[in-house]
């Protein structure tokens, strides 16, 4: 895979901003990063949040680390090498998504700081969103309805996050979710809560965003 860039690559200014699709959506666009073990609940908030999110009259999208593996990033193994790839690319898409007005919401275990410090250093300052998805690997394994866990501790799957490979949980992301624990419900609720406390979305009333 060539890292060469180009040089008669331009990069061509759109005549629709960021900003004025942001204005016509009523809501900024940002970056939400969910990170954590596999079975960590990740998949399930991001769809719940943007469950949430569409009722509300939000433009979102979500990645998630499977179905991208099924296309855009399906030359890719599970190597190291390969991991740090798979994130490259996810990042890259993520800004895409960040100038076309999007919340875009993102789910990949993404095991490493480094490589989530570089999705987060393509993406312009504050608008990248770590959310740590706190879950023991008993209640992940607990969780493992497809069996992977059993197949990475019978050395049937390398490189298994949590068994075979590392995983680095955040040292400070903006937001650590217990759910491990905290009901699906509670989980979306904090994520709510600071999109409304960093001006992403208008503030909410009633009981359905209670802290």
């Amino acid at each position: 895979m060539s890292a060469t860039k180009s040089s008669n690559v331009v990069w061509h200014k759109p005549t629709i901003t960021r900003d004025l699709r942001q204005e016509q959506n009523r809501h900024k666009s940002t970056v939400i990063w969910f990170t954590g073990l596999s079975g960590s609940g990740k998949s399930t908030l991001a769809h719940a949040l943007e469950d949430r999110l569409y009722h509300l009259g939000t433009r979102t999208f979500v990645l998630d680390g499977d179905n991208v593996r099924h296309g855009l990033c399906s030359d890719l193994s599970f190597s190291d090498d390969d991991r740090k790839e798979n994130i490259r690319r996810i990042g890259e898409l993520s800004k895409l998504f960040l100038e076309s007005g999007t919340v875009i919401l993102t789910a990949f275990i993404s095991p490493f700081r480094t490589d989530r410090e570089i999705a987060r250093n393509v993406t312009p300052h504050g608008d990248f969103i770590e959310i740590f998805c706190d879950a023991t690997l008993d209640v992940c394994e607990s969780r493992d309805v497809k069996g992977l866990y059993a197949k990475a501790r019978a050395g049937v799957i390398p490189h298994f996050t949590g068994i075979s490979s590392p995983y680095e949980e955040p040292i400070s992301p903006e937001l650590s979710v217990d759910t491990g624990s905290k009901s699906i419900e509670e989980c979306v609720d904090q994520v709510l809560n600071l999109l409304v406390e960093r001006e992403v979305i208008q503030p909410l009333t009633g009981p359905a965003v209670a802290a």
